[in-house]
């Protein structure tokens, strides 16, 4: 053999055609056939092939292997087997696992040879000498490094349990550790195919198929728990029995048993087998359920025969099978066929090689899905495209609608689908089942929903709509609606006639409590169903249609319920509103957070839940009480609750007092509602305005004029008082002859001593004029200390006596006396002074200051008789220019201005003679007034600091 791997393509072959000539192009979408040309010569003719994983393997007649994978066509494995031709014979078959990782070779000498994926020799399995093996039954468990259990059929009908060690590192054991007959067919048949898998979670049971020319047997058990060189299937054919599918023909030599690739499908995981034999192929589902031995009845129950005669324009029998996911791949002396499974149809007919040319056979990749066509010399790919393309139509003239919906691609396959299921649904009476199904369907509106009417079915009719109003599409609004909108008239005829059926088996007395339940859970699910449709749909549903639909039913609590559910909540408030149902309405708005919804409902409500109502208001803080005043008036215009009780007032002081509220409004009204109380009392209306005296947030005159159409007069006079008109305030208490609260007032301006003594007047002509004595009324009136006798004596009456009031008026003489000696020491004190005054002046023309020699300014430092300076008492002495200097600098601009003026006037001598003396004299008067070091000229500088700027800081340097 010779080849060149560089000359590989991608996938280790080169196409030598798209499609052989004659191929039917209406069918060439899903299966066609392309003839492989190879890229390497061999020395002998192929003589068995397998594929899987993507590998595949040539056995050659020259007794040599070729293992060429796929993934890496580069990388060809050519392999000897270890012994001659002549020693062993030429091979026979060969059988790949389906991971590609093990290899069993058979001669036809009945040698028998094992290679692994990783290694290039292939060894001699003697365990196995002599045995002519047909098929091999892989373990589920693969991959592993070893082959594990795995079951061989022979020509002579046994069945061999053998466990063959995978890898060279393990050559110093037996290779094949044991060598086990499990089964042998009775009439010593030959096995013609065999297959083992485990169920799904049930890892202990295996199902083991085994076929012959003329039966396939199935088995389900439970396996031996082993040891390393246990076997598990050495009572497991003991144990269980099979179940047989017979066909009594063994006259083809073609026998053969395949299984499909791994399944894709999520909703149908079982594989499929085909088994030929001389009628044809027999094929079918390998059920994974019941998992006991009756699930082979079940797989052969649900199986066909798929006969040689129904192979158009072919007497040749079949030669070789393979399966894919939904089709046979059936080949005869010269043709392939493809037969789809669910009706048996032959989807594709194609003559690939010439008459007379030797077929090895069609292998398929179990993990891959790709199909090869393989004889003697050639290779031919059968190339699968789009397989579940018609499966749709099939399925549908067999009436497996679920099925067809999942194999349906394009939206109108599906509405096919669709629209016939629904017809069959409907002509077996399951019109619910019809109305889901028609809902997601073309099908015309207008007959579906006369189909369901004509026939009374409105819970079909209902179901329909709604799955109808699910595929609607958003921009058909109008649509939308009026889907809707029907729905609500439909459950609402659904909830009547529950509800009426309820109210007849009620009305009849022994009726079964069996049907009234029944109905009941129908009424129950129908309410929740239209919970769900309001919750879903509400945007679809105009309100005003809505609510005339629901509303003339008469279905409270379904009206309710959609308002609720679109945040209408003032409907639902102005319903209970106006059925006067309060504490459902409160329950509504205590739930609300709107502004607008408490200033609109606060009034109705504060009239008839005032309690409840307040408590409401008062959980929100958004809300501007201005705006709840007229449902407060409105309240307290037809409450007689007590001042303590009034909800209002409560609502009010609540905004005052917690809230802080300095609306004049707000205060306006917490006064109207004390001072217009019936009972008349003014005790909560004097704490409050006593309580707002420093700062009143009330309008004062709108307070007064309530308090004197109330007649409040207490409150009159404290709002007087705090407005500052104590003389008003203290005569309308005498007017109401409250002398008391008079004399309280008389003492408020405690700064004005004038004023008091004026108003305490005002009280003591009242209290003389009405006292029952002169002694009395003295007595009342020594409580103001401004007062005196002789102030009094004008309001006594002609008629008293000296008598009543003498010993007053001696003791006010006794104390004009003191104050008159008072007076006449003062004086006294006063003339002395006065003498003093004129001595210290006289004596000022004889004072004087002594200036040493050396004496210098404290301004300047210089020499102070250098120039004309100026020597204070205290014995400060200062040059006029700096002391002048001084002055402006640190005086007002008032005073440093007319400083400058009076100096510049002097110096150049516009005025003469005793002008200008006075100019001198306001001059000198004005810079030296006072010394600047030691006077209040001083005390003004304290902030200044001792150290400037500008002078020498080293001076300073501590």
């Amino acid at each position: 053999m010779a080849f060149n791997p560089s000359e590989f393509n991608s996938t280790g072959f080169v196409a030598a055609s798209a499609a052989l000539p004659g191929l039917d192009t209406d069918l060439q979408p899903i299966f066609h056939v392309e003839h492989v040309q190879l890229q390497f010569q061999v020395a002998s003719d192929f003589v068995a092939v397998q594929v899987a994983n993507n590998v595949i393997i040539l056995a050659l007649t020259s007794g040599r292997i070729l293992r060429i994978d796929l993934a890496s066509p580069q990388d060809v494995d050519d392999i000897d087997l270890p012994r001659k031709i002549s020693e062993v014979g030429t091979i026979r078959k060969i059988f790949l696992d389906p991971t590609a990782s093990h290899l069993l070779i058979t001669t036809t000498h009945g040698e028998n040879f094992y290679l692994h994926s990783r290694s290039t020799k292939a060894r001699h399995l003697s365990r196995l000498k002599s045995l002519h093996i047909e098929c091999v039954a892989w373990s589920p468990a693969l991959p592993t490094t070893s082959t594990r259990e795995i079951l061989i059929g022979t020509q002579d009908g046994s069945i061999y349990e053998t466990y063959i060690e995978g890898m060279e590192e393990n050559f110093m054991r037996k290779d094949d550790r044991y060598l086990k007959q499990v089964y042998k067919m009775p009439d010593n048949n030959g096995v013609t195919g065999l297959w083992v898998d485990m169920l799904p979670g049930k890892p202990e049971l295996r199902r083991v198929v085994v076929s012959t020319a003329g039966q396939i047997m199935h088995w389900v058990g439970r396996v031996q728990r082993h040891s390393d060189i246990g076997s598990i299937f050495a009572k497991f054919f003991e144990a269980e029995a099979p179940m047989i599918q017979d066909f009594h023909d063994t006259s083809t030599p073609h026998s053969t048993l395949c299984t499909s690739p791994e399944s894709t499908d999520e909703y149908e995981p079982e594989k499929s087998f085909a088994w030929l034999t001389s009628p044809g192929v027999y094929h079918g589902k390998l059920l994974i359920s019941p998992p006991n031995a009756d699930l082979g009845a079940h797989v052969f129950s649900t199986s066909k025969l798929f006969s040689n005669s129904s192979l158009p324009g072919s007497n040749a029998r079949v030669s070789s099978i393979a399966l894919t996911h939904y089709h046979v791949l059936v080949f005869t002396d010269t043709t392939l066929y493809a037969i789809n499974r669910l009706d048996d149809s032959v989807v594709f007919q194609q003559s690939i090689v010439d008459p007379g040319t030797t077929i090895l056979g069609i292998c398929g990749d179990p993990k891959k899905s790709t199909y090869w066509v393989f004889t003697s010399n050639e290779i031919y790919e059968v190339v699968v495209t789009d397989e579940e393309r018609d499966l749709w139509k099939i399925l549908l003239r067999e009436k497996s609608f679920d099925k067809a919906m999942r194999f349906a691609k394009t939206t109108g396959q599906k509405d096919q689908v669709a629209i016939k299921q629904g017809e069959h649904l409907a002509a077996n009476g399951r019109y619910v089942e019809a109305a889901h199904v028609w809902g997601k369907s073309s099908k015309s509106f207008e007959e579906v929903a006369l189909t369901f009417l004509e026939r009374g079915e409105h819970d079909a009719l209902r179901k329909y709509l709604l799955a109808k109003l699910s595929n609607l599409k958003k921009p058909q609004v109008m649509q939308r609606i009026m889907v809707a909108s029907w729905l609500v008239e439909v459950f609402m005829a659904k909830l009547n006639t529950l509800e009426d059926a309820l109210s007849t088996i009620a009305s009849h007395v022994g009726s079964s409590t069996t049907s009234s339940s029944d109905i009941q859970s129908q009424l129950a699910l129908c309410c929740e169903e239209y919970q769900d449709f309001i919750n879903k749909y509400k945007t679809d549903l105009d309100r005003k249609t809505t609510y005339e639909i629901i509303s003339s039913h008469g279905r409270k609590d379904e009206l309710l319920y959609y308002a609720n559910s679109v945040n209408d909540y003032g409907y639902v408030l102005a319903y209970w509103i106006q059925r006067e149902k309060w504490l459902e309405a409160l329950n509504v708005l205590k739930k609300q957070s709107e502004p607008e919804m408490f200033y609109k409902y606060s009034s109705v409500l504060m009239s008839n839940a005032p309690m409840e109502t307040v408590d409401i208001l008062m959980r929100q803080s958004n809300l501007n009480p201005r705006n709840l005043i007229p449902a407060m008036l409105n309240y307290n215009k037809y409450t007689k609750a007590p001042l303590n009780q009034n909800q209002a007032v409560r609502y009010l002081l609540f905004v005052i007092h917690q809230i802080g509220s300095s609306d004049a409004a707000v205060h306006n009204t917490l006064l109207s509602i004390y001072a217009s109380h019936h009972s008349k009392d003014e005790t909560q209306l004097l704490k409050y305005l006593e309580t707002h005296t420093v700062d009143p947030q009330y309008d004062a005159d709108f307070a007064l004029r309530l308090c004197i159409q109330h007649d409040h007069v207490q409150s009159c006079v404290h709002i007087y008082s705090s407005m500052g008109l104590y003389l008003q305030a203290v005569e309308l208490a005498l007017k109401h002859g409250n002398v008391e609260l008079a004399s309280i007032v008389a003492d408020r301006p405690e700064d004005d001593s004038e004023l008091r003594k004026k108003l305490w007047l005002a009280v003591a002509k009242e209290v003389v004029r009405k006292a029952d004595s002169i002694k009395t009324a003295i007595e009342f009136l020594k409580r103001c200390e401004l007062l005196k006798i002789e102030d009094l004596i004008p309001f006594f009456p002609d008629f008293v006596i000296i008598d009543d009031f003498k010993d007053e008026i001696c003791t006010a003489l006794e104390d004009y006396s003191h104050h008159i000696d008072q007076l006449k020491k003062e004086m006294d004190e006063s003339a002395r002074t006065a003498s003093n005054i004129r001595n210290d002046i006289a004596s000022l023309d004889r004072r004087y200051a002594i200036v040493e020699p050396g004496e210098r300014c404290y301004v300047c430092q210089y020499p102070l008789l250098s120039r004309q300076f100026f020597v204070f008492p205290c014995q400060h002495a200062f040059h006029s220019d700096c002391l002048t200097g001084e002055v402006v600098k640190h005086s007002g601009v008032g005073k440093a201005r007319k400083v400058k003026g009076l100096q510049e006037a002097v110096q150049r001598g516009m005025t003469a003679g005793k002008r200008r003396d006075g100019k001198v004299e306001e001059f000198d008067a004005l810079i030296a007034s006072e010394c600047i070091l030691c006077s209040e000229f001083a005390i003004k500088r304290i902030d200044e600091p001792f150290v400037m700027q500008t002078d020498d800081l080293a001076e300073w340097a501590v």
